[in-house]
C-alpha cells in the first residue's frame, strides 16, 4: 500500500507500506526498510566504537531515520547534522508518517540539512566533523542516482577526509562487498578495513558490508597531510 509519494528533480520518491514494514524507494530503487535496521545501527557504531571522542557527526541520507537513532545513543556525541536531499523524506520523519520520525528528530543535538551532501561536505571547513557517515545509497554497485557515483572514489573519498579531525572516521555501508570501494578506502585513509555483517532477508542469510576508513591522529591521510580534493557529484 503506498503511503505516500513525492516528485523531485531526481524523480520519485515513494513509501510504502506491506504489513507492518513501512519500505523507502527512490525511483522504483528499494532503498531501505523498517523490516531490518541493523546494517544502518552498525554502520554507527563501527565508526563511533573506534573514535575517541565523536563529538560532530555528519550523516549524509536520512533514510528512514535509524542511523541517526543509533548516533543519537551515544552521550558522547554532541552534535549530529544529517544531510538529507530528497524534502519529502525529511517531511515524512517530521509530520510522523514514519511514526518513530518525530522521536528521533526531537533530539536537541540534530540538525537537518536538505541539500546535497558532496556539495555540503565540500563547502565545510577542514577538520570540522569527528565521524562522516555515507548512507545515500545502496553501496557502488547499487546506486540511487547514478550521479553519486563519483562519492566512491578516491578524491572524493579524500574531500570526505579533509573535514575529519585527527582521530575521527568515515564510514560507508554497502548491500554487496565493494572491493573497489575498500582498495579507494586504503588508498585515501591512514587505517581502514571492511567488514561483513550477517543479516536475515525474508528468511535468507545475508551479507551486507561495511567500509570504515580513520584520519591519523596528527591529521594525516594516505598521500596527504590532512587534505584533499572537494568530493565529487
Amino acid at each position: 500500500m503506498r503511503v505516500a509519494s513525492a516528485t523531485s528533480p531526481r524523480g520519485e520518491v515513494t513509501l510504502t507500506r506491506r504489513a507492518d514494514v513501512l519500505e523507502l524507494r527512490v525511483n522504483g530503487v528499494f532503498v531501505m526498510d523498517t523490516a531490518q535496521t541493523s546494517a544502518e545501527r552498525a554502520l554507527a557504531r563501527a565508526a563511533l566504537d573506534r573514535v575517541a571522542r565523536p563529538e560532530r557527526v555528519l550523516i549524509g541520507g536520512l533514510g528512514l531515520g535509524f542511523t541517526a537513532a543509533e548516533v543519537l545513543t551515544d552521550e558522547r556525541v554532541a552534535h549530529l547534522e544529517v544531510v538529507e536531499i530528497e524534502p519529502a523524506v525529511i517531511t515524512w520523519l517530521a509530520d510522523g508518517t514514519v511514526p518513530h520520525g518525530p522521536d528521533v528528530l526531537a533530539d536537541p543535538r540534530l540538525t537537518l540539512t536538505e541539500a546535497d551532501v558532496a556539495a555540503h561536505v565540500a563547502a565545510l571547513p577542514g577538520a570540522s566533523v569527528d565521524v562522516l557517515l555515507l548512507d545515500v545509497d545502496n553501496g557502488p554497485g547499487h546506486l540511487v542516482h547514478q550521479g553519486n557515483a563519483g562519492l566512491y572514489r578516491p578524491p572524493a573519498l579524500a574531500g570526505l577526509a579533509r573535514v575529519i579531525r585527527p582521530g575521527g572516521a568515515v564510514g560507508i555501508w554497502s548491500a554487496a562487498r565493494a572491493p573497489e570501494l575498500a582498495g579507494a578506502m586504503a588508498a585515501v585513509f591512514t587505517e581502514s578495513d571492511e567488514q561483513a555483517l550477517d543479516v536475515r532477508l525474508q528468511d535468507r542469510a545475508e551479507q551486507y558490508w561495511l567500509y570504515s576508513g580513520w584520519v591519523g591522529d596528527h591529521g594525516q591521510v594516505n598521500g596527504s597531510p590532512g587534505t584533499g580534493s572537494a568530493p565529487a557529484g
